[in-house]
């Protein structure tokens, strides 16, 4: 055959195929862009601006940062927020540290069983923990101080939980269980050879905890309170519920009291939120310098090992005693008073009277209410929208990440886990600010909350796609692309598949904490765009204390089976747990 048959001109020839691997990759580094850089750049715009009033534009001046960081009022403010996150991460870190010393180290019975319950108390959402201990310890109807002062006169007052200490126990017992699990790794993955060789040598147990263990596990003690502290900083449901009725403000209630006052100061509010930020960023850097510097302790060899467990001899009985009083307190106490409470036509102490007071009328109320519809429906969509559409999206840049040499990748990376330092609070703030000023008529919707809880929860479910693709070895997506599957085809039907483990875990993980998110809601809510959290906040007050605790009960409910569910994605399908 003639060759001058194949001879096709050149404008003639096929051209190359637009892959569109790019601009899928494209689209979804603009979106984790415009997600984390946009906010930041309006919230500190907006933090120039003096108020626009009736008679004066807005206008560009460093006043706002003059009257938020000059005066008593700027050394009270950072004191208190000082004061308030020190104290509760400190108190948080010596609960979980030693319960988790005592579950990993020790043979203390039932070791397993307090494991498993250590992630009950996480799913109780902020405000109804709070609003639990206010009902417990409140110094005019907590129960607790009722009961006492039956005996001890009616000025006795047992627990004041309207104080700085009554903050600093709140919060920092609600998240000992994020300490528990942080530091039960740490313990567990250090060779426990120098331990024992310290107990031979004569050493007592106390003497080998606080000189050879912790100081083998320092660089998780100092990440693990890093982690503690910026959590309690953003902390916003305790500062507004027990501070703010007293006078106590923190940076979180202070830009919440900021915004609602007449009329708003929204350039104010900024401000304060620009300190939060660098502290939070300066928080969340010293962490990530820690774990990379990690390696210097590290004890874990290639040998394998097993942890012989200190023998605590009849003290253990005591250990297993604590942890039954630590989960009573944590988990039984908090929800047994929800769920009387809900029980009642009114909130009354619980005595024998009041047993002939229960009822379901708290239920039948909250399920009666016009807007309940409404309001689950809007969490259920917020929630899994915001799931399946952040784990999508962190799949593709993961794979950007991981699999790729793309200049600049780390920036990617950086820019996904950005909003890590944005406390709940301030980037609700930062999205009003920003789409209030763009011409696209999302404020006031469910859309401006979509955006708010995929850009916060972003940063997690990066976590969970980035540790899934590293399991996965690269030789699979070769071999398709040597059989000629195109990068779409590779990613939906081998890499998705083989992520669907961590996709699923990480799914579950951001409908949890989505449908208990208050603090970037608070902000961004309108009449018919409500959540469950924001409802519970207006039950809170408007004093329906009652409804409060049904709608408390049934949420803690339906979170509990998402956790159940979690953990048997985990165990199913051998995911780690983040």
């Amino acid at each position: 055959m003639n060759a001058a048959v194949f001879d096709v001109p050149a404008a003639m020839r096929p051209r190359a195929r637009f892959d569109a691997k790019w601009l899928v990759i494209g689209v979804a580094v603009a979106l984790v862009a415009w997600l984390s850089l946009l906010p930041l750049g309006f919230l500190l715009w907006q933090s120039f601006l003096s108020p626009q009033t009736a008679n004066a534009p807005a206008q560009f001046t460093p006043q706002n940062y003059v009257d938020a960081y000059s005066g008593f009022e700027t050394y009270r403010l950072f004191f208190n927020s000082l004061q308030f996150a020190l104290g509760a991460a400190v108190l948080s870190f010596v609960i979980g540290t030693f319960f988790a010393w005592v579950n990993e180290r020790t043979n203390t019975p039932f070791k397993s069983l307090f494991f498993a319950l250590s992630i009950v108390p996480l799913i109780v959402p902020g405000i109804l923990f709070t609003v639990s201990w206010i009902l417990l310890a409140s110094p005019k109807i907590g129960i607790i101080n009722t009961a006492l002062q039956s005996w001890f006169g009616a000025d006795f007052v047992f627990i004041n939980i309207y104080s700085m200490a009554g903050m600093i126990w709140v919060d920092g017992l609600h998240y000992s269980p994020m300490a528990f699990l942080l530091m039960s790794a740490a313990f567990r993955s250090m060779d426990p050879a120098l331990e024992e060789s310290a107990q031979m040598s004569g050493a007592s147990v106390p003497q080998v905890f606080f000189r050879v263990t912790l100081r083998l596990a320092w660089p998780a003690v100092l990440a693990s309170l890093l982690i503690l502290f910026v959590r309690a900083i953003e902390s916003f449901e305790v500062p507004a519920l027990l501070g703010l009725p007293i006078g106590i403000e923190v940076y979180t209630s202070a830009i919440f009291q900021a915004i609602h006052r007449y009329p708003s100061q929204v350039g104010l509010a900024s401000a304060y939120a620009a300190t939060l930020l660098v502290i939070c960023s300066f928080g969340v850097y010293a962490q990530s310098r820690l774990s990379s510097q990690g390696g210097r302790f590290a004890t874990v060899t290639g040998k394998g090992f097993r942890p012989r467990t200190m023998d605590l001899g009849n003290w253990r009985y005591l250990t297993a005693g604590l942890f039954i009083l630590y989960f009573f307190v944590v988990v039984a106490l908090p929800f047994c008073v929800l769920l009387w409470s809900s029980l009642q036509k009114y909130f009354s102490a619980p005595s024998f009277a009041a047993l002939s007071h229960l009822s379901l009328d708290a239920y039948r109320s909250v399920l009666g209410q016009n807007a309940f519809g409404t309001v689950v429906w809007n969490s259920l969509v917020l929630s899994l929208g915001s799931a399946t559409l952040i784990m999508l999206a962190t799949s593709i840049i993961a794979w950007v990440v991981v699999r790729t040499r793309l200049p600049g990748r780390w920036l990617i990376d950086n820019l996904a886990s950005l909003p890590l330092v944005f406390p709940g609070l301030v980037l609700g703030l930062a999205i009003m600010i920003c789409y209030l000023n763009m011409p696209i008529g999302i404020y006031g919707t469910l859309w401006i909350m979509l955006i708010a809880y995929v850009t916060r929860f972003m940063p997690y479910g990066m976590r969970y796609s980035s540790t899934s693709m590293l399991q996965i070895h690269k030789e699979l997506e070769e071999s398709a692309a040597m059989s000629g599957a195109s990068w779409g085809m590779t990613f939906r039907r081998i890499v998705l598949p083989l992520l669907k483990p961590g996709l699923l875990a990480g799914w579950i993980y951001i409908v949890i904490v989505s449908v208990r998110e208050l603090s970037s809601s608070i902000l961004l809510y309108s009449p018919g765009s409500e959540v469950v959290s924001i409802m519970i906040w207006e039950f809170w007050q408007n004093g329906q204390y009652v409804e409060l605790s049904a709608l408390g009960v049934m949420l803690i409910a339906v979170l509990f089976c998402f956790v159940m569910l979690a953990q048997f994605v985990a165990k199913k399908y051998g995911v780690a747990e983040s």
